[in-house]
């Protein structure tokens, strides 16, 4: 697909917000990306989630690994795509871990995937399970880097790069201006 058609998809299905947001990381956002609005259509999640699976194909990946709750639909759609057993990890006491007796073994080829990559934190914490149990991360793949490629992940790709700005609670213009702030992620947001 297209950085266009990528667009086009988030803008059809009003996943790409205008206004005043607080992450998961705590920053502050003009605009957010809800991949679940664009991903709630099998067909979409099919199509974004083949340009992740086409990268990491050569790879023979034993398994793909997702932290919950965004990367779910991202990582099974992926891995079924692959052919590859797919599991996640779910906060416990605010850690991601791995529950529901999902395990990683030493040697697997792990991919590690993501709706929306902004800090990094999550997949981070995922990659640290995966190593502790001896595994191999081949890489990480998401929907939205929203970073700009700044984000040192292990052969990381994403199937759209964006720059979008975001600030600290200091920083931030929208909270200077009392703009009323929204949280559309899946779980708090960090206090920043």
């Amino acid at each position: 697909m297209t950085r266009k058609e990528i667009l086009d998809l988030f803008k059809e299905t009003n996943a790409l917000l205008e206004g005043h947001f607080q992450l998961t990381s705590g920053l502050h956002s003009p605009q957010y990306f809800q991949c679940a609005k664009v991903l709630q259509y099998p067909k979409n999640a099919e199509r974004l989630c083949k340009e992740i699976a086409r990268k990491f194909s050569a790879n023979s990946i034993d398994v793909v690994i997702s932290p919950a709750l965004g990367g779910i639909v991202v990582g099974q759609e992926v891995g079924r795509q692959l052919d590859a057993r797919t599991i996640f990890a779910e906060r416990k006491n605010g850690k991601l871990e791995l529950r529901r007796g999902f395990e990683v073994s030493v040697g697997e080829k792990v991919l590690v995937c993501e709706d929306v990559i902004t800090t990094g934190g999550s997949v981070q914490e995922v990659i640290d399970i995966v190593r502790k149990n001896r595994a191999n991360i081949i890489g990480v793949g998401a929907i939205v880097d929203r970073s700009s490629g700044k984000m040192v992940l292990p052969n990381l790709f994403a199937t759209i790069t964006m720059d979008v700005v975001t600030y600290t609670n200091e920083e931030c213009p929208m909270c200077k201006q009392g703009i009323p702030i929204e949280q559309p992620g899946s779980r708090i947001a960090n206090a920043n």
